[in-house]
């Protein structure tokens, strides 16, 4: 099989690659600034046609991760960053496949748990779900990345492509070991003894750890049934106090100072960020997946944590790639 992955050089992006690389698949990463990797990469900017859609024709499944990072003060100009790469490089992708002569079966584009609601009263899956955007008391820059999610996805559905099936995977936050990714950070609060709840510690946190994400992108590429949005959250959301206090007891410790509202608002001004990640409640569940019959693997907090604080101790001791630990259990079988 082979797999294009636009975008694919960042965290996710490396996650996928590896996975699909280790278990004898064809993979393409496009990347802005291509580097040396088991798999091959390619140039492309993004937003124009060039050489690299030629990867696409012939391809079986399109992955496209590309998007700037979010990790960033939301200044006028960087909103118009992150919206203009997200909906060019998911137009010039659905042109690429649209153009070509053997398009892949499948197109799978990453979209955001974000988009629903800041709620406490319900889950949100793909049906009953509440987008929000419309929150009385929610920031401007919370309405902005929900506005940022709903062209993500409109884009993706504006392509004409009759012969390619389309997934919009509404991701929650992927849980790795990786240096610099979600897990390392919360985990580096934990160490300084510093993974206290965060505000009132109520909101939920939305999680799925990196072997299941995996496990559903298989998934979704082989279920030929499944198109549209698709939530990618561990089935069991849990509060920003809880999250926190099971990653502590992961990691064997139980100091954990709690950070006010405006300690983390002051810390994310001079970190040049927001707090929307930390203090938005997402209480988002994997409605299709498990109507389905998707069984994760990792299905709960503890159990999870534990695992990642394992593997974060490997990994940082030596330099093995995120998965290696685990690749006979999770490697994708998919064929085509």
């Amino acid at each position: 099989m082979k797999l294009v992955l636009p975008g694919g050089s960042g965290q996710i992006g490396g996650i996928l690659a590896k996975a699909y690389h280790d278990a004898g698949h064809e993979v393409v990463v496009l990347s802005r600034h291509p580097s040396q990797a088991p798999w091959r990469t390619v140039a492309w900017d993004g937003k124009t046609m060039g050489a690299w859609a030629e990867e696409v024709d012939g391809a079986d499944v399109v992955v496209n991760l590309a998007g700037r990072s979010v990790d960033c003060r939301y200044t006028p100009e960087n909103r118009r960053a992150i919206l203009d790469s997200r909906v060019h490089s998911t137009r010039i992708v659905g042109e690429a496949i649209a153009q070509a002569k053997q398009p892949p079966a499948v197109w799978l584009q990453a979209s955001t748990a974000t988009i629903y609601a800041h709620r406490y009263d319900a889950p949100n899956d793909e049906t009953t779900g509440l987008i929000g955007g419309n929150e009385p008391d929610a920031p401007d820059t919370w309405s902005f990345s929900i506005d940022v999610a709903k062209a993500w996805e409109q884009t993706l559905m504006e392509a004409n492509l009759p012969h390619t099936r389309r997934v919009a995977m509404r991701s929650a936050m992927t849980m790795s070991p990786d240096r610099g990714g979600v897990f390392d950070v919360l985990l580096k609060l934990v160490r300084f003894g510093l993974g206290g709840r965060a505000s009132d510690g109520r909101q939920y946190i939305s999680w799925i750890h990196d072997i299941d994400f995996v496990r559903a992108v298989d998934w979704l590429i082989a279920n030929d049934s499944v198109e549209g949005p698709v939530n990618l959250a561990a089935p069991h959301p849990l509060s920003n106090a809880e999250f926190m206090r099971m990653l502590r007891e992961a990691w064997g410790t139980s100091l954990g100072l709690p950070a006010s509202r405006w300690m983390l608002e002051f810390g994310a001004f001079f970190l040049r960020t927001e707090t929307e990640l930390v203090l938005k409640s997402r209480r988002v569940v994997p409605g299709l997946l498990s109507e389905h019959g998707f069984e994760f693997r990792f299905p709960t907090w503890p159990e999870a944590a534990r695992d990642l604080c394992r593997r974060w101790q490997v990994t940082h001791r030596t330099t093995p790639a995120p998965l290696s630990e685990h690749l006979a259990k999770a490697r994708p079988t998919t064929q085509t």
